[in-house]
């Protein structure tokens, strides 16, 4: 009995150490050495300072930038530390004042008659980094007049942070919207006198919708 003990002990330590310590700290230097940029949050630098990361979103609130879909994470929409989605079905009368009520205010401030769905729903996470070119290329002329640029200026660098679909058949055609905030800012920097936040500053807070 007492040997049976012994062997059960000593291999329960040895894979214990083997994989509960050696191979996650060997992955995680080969994935450090290989994808670098992975490995540490495929976090974006501006100036060589963090502003963001290509697969977390932020808000964007002022009309020189692209705005996100919305968020319901935390209390005021993106917040990282509480990433979730409403939990609001499609019978939720709640749910339907919200996007009926959201629905009205972007129609009115862009004329448009039609809206991308992610225009007004949150996603799973709500921390969504990624519209859909529809999406973006609605909020382009706001961008435009806010910024003064040609509208055909904006368009282009909303498709330099345009992706298609991965390996061309997965998922959908989508915008970044930090990268494109980023390159919005290279042709119209916000720190021009009375110009918005730069990315990855924090931005008059929102409240997180309610579906």
């Amino acid at each position: 009995m007492l040997s049976q003990f012994r062997a059960a002990a000593t291999l329960l330590v040895a894979f214990t150490l083997l994989l509960g310590l050696a191979y996650p700290l060997a992955m995680t230097a080969v994935a450090g050495l290989v994808f670098p940029g992975e490995a540490s949050g495929s976090l974006v630098s501006l100036n060589g300072e963090a502003v963001g990361s290509r697969l977390i979103g932020q808000s964007f609130t002022t009309d020189r930038y692209l705005h996100p879909r919305p968020s319901a994470a935390g209390t005021t929409g993106y917040d990282a530390s509480a990433s979730s989605g409403t939990n609001l079905g499609p019978t939720s009368a709640k749910l339907a004042a919200r996007l009926e009520a959201d629905g009205a205010a972007l129609k009115a401030t862009t004329g448009a008659k039609l809206l991308p769905a992610d225009a007004i729903t949150t996603s799973g996470s709500g921390l969504d980094p990624d519209i859909s070119p529809a999406f973006a290329a609605l909020q382009a002329p706001g961008i435009a007049k806010a910024r003064g640029l040609p509208l055909a200026q904006v368009e282009r660098a909303i498709a330099g942070a345009t992706a298609g679909r991965t390996i061309g058949v997965l998922g959908e055609p989508r915008v970044n919207v930090l990268a494109a905030n980023l390159a919005l800012d290279a042709l119209s920097p916000a720190s021009a006198p009375g110009a918005a936040p730069a990315p990855g500053t924090p931005t008059a807070a929102n409240t997180a919708p309610a579906g």
